[in-house]
């Protein structure tokens, strides 16, 4: 059995995420993978588009009716500040500082949690408060499909993130886990932008009519 070697902030790769083959082929993996999911929300923005305030009749609810630019804008903000902190994580990832780097890690799922959660209430409030459910209309079927696969992305990649902070709780970085650590955060980068996106098209271009 090969001993792993042993690291110090001297000797740890400027970046470790691609140091090794097999660093490199998880990193374009990833890219293939996220080029599918791109294309995969680019198939439900056009169907969002598509079905934007198409309602059975003129006492249904459309866009200026339901959406809440104050809630919207502070997921937005919960989202993009936990992008910032994952880059703080992998700053200290790529400086073999692997405390600081969990800190950050792990105040990145908090903030992922909290615009979880404010999702969860955005559509408890739709359709209990509002009754804008998810058969409403078409417009409600495009809305709920969009931002709830979104939502759904979100908590993978907190499961993401948790399950390799857990399983690598006494490990330590090494040139094997550095790159999932490091593909993790590309991914939520994703997510973040992504969001950007649903921001702007559904909610931004929703207020507007």
């Amino acid at each position: 059995m090969a001993v792993e070697q042993q690291f110090t902030p001297e000797t740890w790769p400027e970046t470790p995420e691609r140091a090794t083959l097999e660093g490199k082929n998880k990193f374009l993996g990833l890219w293939f993978f996220l080029g599918g999911e791109t294309v995969l929300f680019a198939s439900f923005f056009a169907t969002y588009l598509a079905l934007k305030d198409k309602v059975p009749n003129s006492d249904s609810l459309t866009s200026t009716d339901v959406f809440g630019l104050p809630l919207a804008f502070a997921m937005t903000m919960l989202l993009l500040t936990s992008s910032v902190t994952s880059v703080y994580a992998i700053y200290h990832l790529r400086n073999f500082n692997y405390k600081k780097m969990q800190l950050w890690f792990i105040i990145t799922c908090l903030l992922g949690l909290g615009f979880f959660a404010l999702e969860i209430y955005e559509f408890h409030h739709y359709t209990t408060e509002l009754g804008f459910g998810f058969k409403s209309s078409a417009f409600s079927s495009a809305f709920y499909t969009l931002v709830g696969f979104h939502g759904g992305h979100v908590v993978f990649g907190l499961g993401w993130i948790i399950a390799l902070l857990v399983r690598n709780a006494k490990r330590g970085l090494s040139l094997y886990n550095a790159p999932k650590f490091y593909l993790a955060s590309i991914y939520w980068h994703f997510i973040d932008v992504v969001w950007v996106f649903i921001f702007t098209v559904v909610y931004l271009m929703g207020m507007v009519g």
